[in-house]
């Protein structure tokens, strides 16, 4: 993407930003050469944590979920962005002013910062995750100052899969305090829910996954598995009909036998 050369004739007052600054249409990336996901593992944890994640006090229209998209923080240098492995928003439109799909997600467009963010633990970028890691000549905050300085999101959540290390932070006093997780993991009292590991078989590789539950400890299932259960149900529900019909049938002819018209 290149950045667009817009001419702007500046008055007084200053027009608004929508109208003077690049759409999230057209902002520009980082780093052109930046490859792409690094393996399907960050291509699956992200799609089973938003199809998991459903939040009473919000609809699903109301809830954007997303994993490797372009967040925008900063209005005053809009070519910088972070790429969560995944994070949610609550209170926004899943649709991009109700009817398209976003490319990117440019937080002083649409005015509500992430809720929860998720990284995955990549080799070689724990440093970074963790916040261990400092500017650049560049002068680009680093991924921890961006979601504990710059967008305050709440809860910063890093997961690594080589040692199913689960480590949650809270932002509490303006900066990240590390949480305890608990046995169901950790808990998002705001929404109910907690995120926690399941181990299961999801697309069909069985390992430890990152996942919803609701705060009681019910595991939050996919559209699949809802299906699935259901399906599950019916069919038990059809061989309990069977049994009792069978010994329906069974008293009848020991009545019989006895004599007795059943």
């Amino acid at each position: 993407m290149t950045i667009l050369n817009r001419s702007i004739q500046q008055i007084v007052p200053p027009r608004p930003p929508h109208e003077t600054l690049p759409t999230m249409y057209d902002l520009p990336f980082e780093n052109a050469e930046e490859p792409g996901l690094p393996d399907e593992f960050h291509y699956l944890q992200p799609q089973l944590l938003s199809a998991t994640l459903r939040i009473a006090q919000y609809g699903e229209a109301d809830i954007f979920s997303v994993g490797d998209m372009n967040l925008y923080y900063d209005a005053r240098h809009t070519a910088w962005y972070k790429r969560p492995d995944w994070f949610a928003v609550v209170g926004v439109p899943r649709l991009y002013e109700s009817r398209d799909m976003r490319l990117s997600y440019v937080v002083w467009q649409e005015g509500v910062s992430p809720f929860v963010v998720v990284e995955l633990i990549s080799p070689g970028t724990e440093k970074e995750d963790l916040g261990q890691t400092e500017r650049g000549e560049d002068g680009i905050p680093t991924k921890w100052e961006v979601y504990e300085q710059i967008l305050r999101v709440p809860y910063y959540v890093v997961f690594d899969r080589y040692s199913n290390n689960l480590r949650a932070f809270q932002l509490v006093g303006g900066h990240y305090q590390q949480m305890g997780v608990a046995k169901l993991g950790v808990p998002i009292t705001e929404w109910d829910l907690c995120l926690g590991l399941w181990q299961g078989c999801y697309q069909g590789i069985e390992r430890s996954w990152l996942r919803w539950y609701k705060a009681d400890g019910d595991l939050i299932l996919t559209d699949s598995e809802q299906l699935e259960a259901s399906e599950e149900r019916a069919a038990a529900a059809e061989q309990q009909a069977i049994e009792a019909k069978q010994r329906a049938e069974a008293l009848a002819a020991k009545l019989r036998d006895l004599g007795v018209d059943p």
